[in-house]
């Protein structure tokens, strides 16, 4: 992981796996387009977690990308959000989510110096998160499911049981899917 010269701040990690990661995706056909399935299944996390925001969210080696997006007013992030589909990688927290491969747990982000000065935090508003690693058969960590809030939330073991059993659901339907079964 790449720190800040300050020693404040937790830098987006490095992600030697990003350019295997890409080739995955592209094999698995996911991760470059929206898909009604995963905003579905996006739904259902915010739902499950009573979360304003949940994603199904894919990372290359420049971005993310939300393949998969509720919104706090219902959305999808389609015309009218001020969520889009896309995300710098250096924004937010799932790129730490895959290069970990665990889950992250953060009831409330300014709680922890090493990730309060993410840019999510001042230019999105958001004080807390909880994602877990899409990890597929080969080994490679995909991607992520995610809830975020903007206030802080105590997620606790509910929370986290959660969210890495919706991951391992999802990564079974990508393996159904991958095995011509969807």
């Amino acid at each position: 992981m790449m720190h800040d010269p300050t020693g404040r701040l937790l830098l987006t990690p490095v992600d030697k796996e990003a350019p295997a990661r890409v080739r995955r995706l592209r094999e698995l056909d996911i991760g470059t387009r929206p898909e009604p399935a995963l905003d579905a299944f996006a739904g259902r996390l915010a739902e499950l977690t009573g979360a304003p925001y949940a994603m199904v969210n894919f990372i290359d080696e420049e971005r993310q990308f939300f393949a998969g997006l509720h919104t706090v007013d219902g959305g999808t992030g389609g015309t009218g959000s001020s969520v889009g589909r896309y995300m710098a990688r250096d924004h937010g927290y799932c790129p730490h989510v895959v290069v970990r491969r665990k889950a992250l747990v953060l009831e409330d982000v300014r709680d922890f110096p090493r990730f309060a000065g993410n840019p999510v935090v001042d230019e999105i508003g958001i004080r807390s998160y909880l994602g877990a690693p899409l990890v597929d058969r080969t080994g490679m960590a995909l991607g992520t499911v995610c809830v975020v809030d903007v206030e802080p939330r105590r997620w606790g073991r509910e929370g986290l049981t959660t969210i890495k059993t919706m991951a391992a659901e999802l990564v079974g339907q990508i393996h159904r899917r991958e095995d011509g079964g969807i």
